[in-house]
């Protein structure tokens, strides 16, 4: 495989990690829209995390820090290139980034029927927490 390159993304990736998690993550969610995107980075600018090879988007993550937890979402590898690391390179971008900013612990979002999805974060040492849920409140229509 070609030199894998982690970064943070910027103003003119958006659009590229948007077409890219139509691919290559499970599900969608509320906050998959430009606008959204474009919040998180300028609030952020480390957070959205992309994996790179031969210049290609092949894996994203978000890496939220609100200065009390550490939050993961939209882990996502091109499914061509699943099982090759990328994954695992991405987590441990978002660990490192999280150990600088004080993090101690990070949790992840994955979907209950994402099983493969399951697999991969058990493999990474992250484990359910089955006496919390998830509560949500759309604040938009």
């Amino acid at each position: 495989m070609t030199e894998l390159r982690v970064r943070p993304a910027g103003p003119d990736d958006l659009d590229a990690v948007l077409a890219f998690w139509k691919t290559a993550a499970e599900g969608t969610s509320i906050s998959d829209d430009r606008a959204g995107l474009e919040r998180l980075v300028e609030r952020d600018p480390d957070a959205l995390l992309l994996a790179e090879s031969g210049g290609q988007l092949v894996g994203t993550v978000i890496a939220g820090f609100d200065g009390w937890r550490c939050h993961l979402y939209r882990l996502a590898v091109h499914p061509e290139r699943r099982r090759r690391g990328i994954g695992s390179a991405l987590l441990a971008a978002a660990e490192e980034r999280f150990t600088r900013l004080g993090g101690r612990r990070a949790d992840a979002m994955v979907l209950v029927r994402n099983e493969s999805g399951q697999q991969a974060w058990r493999a990474a040492g992250y484990g359910p927490q089955e006496q919390w849920r998830r509560w949500v409140k759309p604040l938009t229509e």
